[in-house]
């Protein structure tokens, strides 16, 4: 990716094997690289992406509202003096982008269309075959282990429903020509309907 990388890795998946992570650790990470490997080409800024795949869960509290921040921010120290500052910012806005999976406003042509690709692959795991789909569903539960039962029950539909209410759930033709039906079969069988 860029020079002094590898003195950064080790930190990284140590923090992706932190106890409590069943969904948000290494595994998810290394299906984001097998995906950024299927589609680089596409991308203006590929070493901005690999960036922001490998620090946008670095820091992962379930029930914090600023887990996408505080990963941007640890980004922006891990990486000064390492990257190039633009290859910084861009890698931090992909990241910031997972806070609502949305592409921020007002950003560049070329990072809105790589925030699209990198929002993309993040939500492949509700286009997942059943099997893997259901790994992700349970998985999520273990992360939200202290949240009452009724309320899970209660607020998970609600979640996932934001996701089915989509009118597109993927940004681009890659993805949404290769995930949308079986994303759109696999919340609806998690919310009940």
């Amino acid at each position: 990716m860029f020079s002094g990388i590898d003195a950064r890795l080790a930190g990284l998946r140590a923090r992706y094997a932190e106890p409590g992570r069943a969904y948000h650790g290494q595994r998810h990470i290394d299906i984001l690289l097998g995906l950024f490997g299927e589609i680089r080409g596409h991308l203006a800024a590929p070493d901005a992406v690999e960036a922001a795949i490998w620090y946008h869960d670095a820091v992962y509290v379930p029930m914090s509202t600023d887990n996408e921040i505080e990963s941007a921010a640890l980004l922006r120290a891990d990486l000064a003096g390492l990257a190039d500052p633009g290859l910084i910012e861009t890698a931090a806005a992909l990241v910031l982008a997972t806070r609502f999976h949305a592409i921020a406003p007002g950003l560049p042509p070329d990072v809105a269309a790589d925030s699209a690709w990198f929002l993309d692959m993040d939500l492949t795991i509700l286009g997942a075959d059943e099997a893997t789909f259901a790994w992700y569903d349970a998985a999520i539960r273990l992360e939200y282990a202290a949240v009452a039962e009724d309320v899970w029950r209660a607020r998970r539909p609600a979640v996932l429903g934001m996701f089915l209410a989509r009118e597109r759930l993927y940004l681009t033709d890659y993805f949404h020509d290769r995930c949308d039906a079986q994303a759109r079969a696999n919340l609806r069988r998690a919310i009940g309907g």
